[in-house]
């Protein structure tokens, strides 16, 4: 039997020089080394770092939830109020799993079985750890789906995963992991794949709860925005070491590490402005109604630029016809419905809006990858809705688009080179020579060399992979380039390298981009005029200045709103920041478009 070892009273949790080591086929690797952190009772503490820091596999170290068979700790004590979790058995931690440590996962849909009910699952840990019967444990689901704000909760519990939204299942996670009211819990990405104002309501949930119930929090995460509004104390890792650990607020203001400094460096500086673009500090805009919305038609073709229209966009509409399913076909899906905009040459004009929004189909609708249903598209003075397939795949040289997923655009079977050359091949008269020039030359543009044109797409890190995008959305010199989500898979510090290339391609090459995008504070950073939609609608455009110094629409502050802000000052705000979202969602909810 383990003897529970002495620590500081007040520590919760204690991880003491903790190195992991992990088995592979081309040899041993060490994610973790030489870690030590320490959460105290009810306390929080962010654990930040970028892809492959190790952060991760820290946080799973300690429930020993990391297979046993090739992962190994080399070093170090894990003391749960003095018990040393690596000395446990598989059964011991099992009693602690669940019970003592609860964990919340990026996407809940890997974590929640498919095959059981929200309720079947709810259930088993409070039999398996509160001895509770099936009728007990089914109330106290429902009270706990009540808690972290779930209506119908009946419903719920008799729902499977696939049947809920992203945010839902993750709020039904969060109700699961507290179910058994654990002193620790850890947060692994819980809100990396959700909308933005779910994310706000995600984190507030979680704090309501460690407030409500002493919960402590281990919060895994690789955003310093979401650290700065919810944790106590943050640590910085990178390359399996901790390199930095302080107050949030000293942190902030007076990082000493120098890739804590390099990282702050890299946030967008529109997260900065968000508070002055509300107004948080100041009764009005939360006491009384919003103004009226901004009209949807005004658009970059009024503003005082001076620069002519390369495209316009009329009364578009995409509507997907119903499926058949068991006999019977579905309603249709009006995914954009009479959107309107105008983009002038060589400027960028942003469509914002959260998953569903329709803002990726409007994307695709403009270059025909997407047929239009209705409206009207003219590029350059001329109908592409009234052009033939082969005028238009001519025409597609002159408009190209960046994926956010550069990797599943990319045949892996094939050389970069090759993959680069076909589109040369399809629209140009070049010689093999030739081609290969071209490529070099783009390749260098890019930020890449010559010689990577003989790699395979999984040679490449995700932001080399994106150049590698980018530079074949440039190979046959076009005018136009639509940007789906470019950014958004990418760890912050590559996100900004390829955030100023875009813009230096810009400014060298005149290029006009559509960046579509679901992050406010970055779209600050590369457009002139942002266009805002919901369910399909335009629901506020205006020149990018006038959306972040005086955004009118609900749905347009309660996306502003829900952006993390990189200054722990603004916490006092959070009330106002969950009201304004809250608002917004009901506004954008009845199909309020200006």
């Amino acid at each position: 039997m383990d003897t529970p070892t002495p620590t500081a009273t007040d520590d919760l949790l204690v991880v003491e020089d903790l190195s992991v080591r992990i088995d592979t086929s081309r040899g041993p690797i060490d994610p973790v080394q030489h870690v030590n952190l320490r959460i105290p009772r009810g306390g929080s503490l962010g654990l930040v770092g970028e892809s492959g820091s190790g952060k991760s596999v820290t946080a799973m170290s300690i429930t020993r939830l990391l297979p046993r068979r090739n992962v190994h700790l080399t070093s170090g004590r894990i003391l749960l109020e003095g018990r040393d979790l690596s000395t446990l058995s598989e059964r011991q931690l099992r009693g602690v799993r669940g019970g003592q440590v609860a964990t919340i996962f990026q996407e809940p849909m890997t974590a929640l079985n498919p095959v059981f009910t929200i309720g079947n699952q709810m259930a088993e840990p409070l039999r398996r750890h509160m001895g509770m019967g099936r009728r007990a444990a089914r109330d106290r689901s429902r009270e706990l789906l009540d808690m972290v704000g779930i209506r119908e909760s009946a419903r719920v519990l008799d729902s499977y995963p696939h049947q809920l939204s992203g945010g839902m299942r993750q709020r039904a996670m969060i109700a699961m992991a507290m179910s058994c009211e654990p002193a620790l819990l850890i947060a692994d990405e819980p809100t990396t794949a959700l909308d933005v104002t779910t994310q706000l309501q995600i984190l507030d949930l979680i704090l309501d709860l460690q407030a409500d119930h002493g919960t402590a929090v281990l919060l895994i995460t690789h955003d310093l925005g979401v650290v700065a509004q919810t944790c106590d104390e943050v640590a910085v890792m990178y390359d399996g070491r901790i390199q930095e650990t302080a107050g949030v607020a000293d942190l902030f203001a007076r990082p000493q590490a120098e890739y804590t400094k390099r990282l702050l460096s890299f946030m967008p500086e529109g997260r900065g402005r968000v508070a002055d673009a509300l107004h948080l500090d100041e009764p009005t805009p939360v006491d009384e109604p919003a103004p009226p919305a901004e009209q949807p038609g005004d658009d970059p073709q009024d503003a005082d630029n001076g620069a002519p229209a390369l495209l316009q966009v009329r009364d578009l509409v995409k509507t997907f016809p119903g499926r058949r399913v068991g006999g019977r076909r579905s309603e249709p899906v009006h995914a954009v419905r009479g959107v309107s905009f105008t983009v002038p040459r060589g400027n960028t004009v942003a469509i914002v809006g959260e998953s569903g929004s329709g803002k990726s189909t409007t994307g695709r609708a403009l270059l025909r990858l997407h047929e239009p249903t209705s409206g009207s598209v003219t590029f350059d003075g001329q109908d592409l809705l009234g052009l033939d397939d082969a005028a238009m795949r001519q025409m597609r040289a002159r408009m190209q688009i960046v994926f956010q997923d550069t990797y599943a655009s990319l045949d892996p079977r094939w050389l970069i080179g090759k993959t680069l050359a076909e589109p040369l091949r399809l629209h140009t008269e070049m010689t093999a020579a030739q081609i290969e020039e071209r490529i070099a030359e783009v390749l260098t543009l890019v930020g890449l060399e010559p010689a990577h044109a003989d790699r395979f797409p999984h040679e490449f890190s995700g932001g080399q992979r994106q150049r590698i995008g980018i530079a074949r959305a440039l190979l046959l010199d076009p005018d136009l380039v639509v940007c789906d989500e470019p950014v958004s898979a990418l760890d912050v510090s590559v996100q900004a390298q390829v955030l100023d290339l875009m813009k230096d391609l810009q400014d060298r090459l005149g290029l006009t981009y559509v960046f579509i995008s679901h992050d406010l504070s970055v779209v600050e950073m590369m457009a002139d005029h942002v266009v805002v939609m919901s369910h399909g609608q335009v629901v506020e455009q205006g020149s990018t200045e006038q959306i972040f110094t005086a955004a009118r629409h609900p749905y347009t502050r309660a996306l502003l709103a829900a952006v993390p802000v990189t200054d722990p000052s603004q916490r006092h705000n959070r009330s106002q920041r969950r009201e304004i979202v809250e608002r917004g969602i009901a506004a954008a909810g009845d199909g309020q478009a200006a």
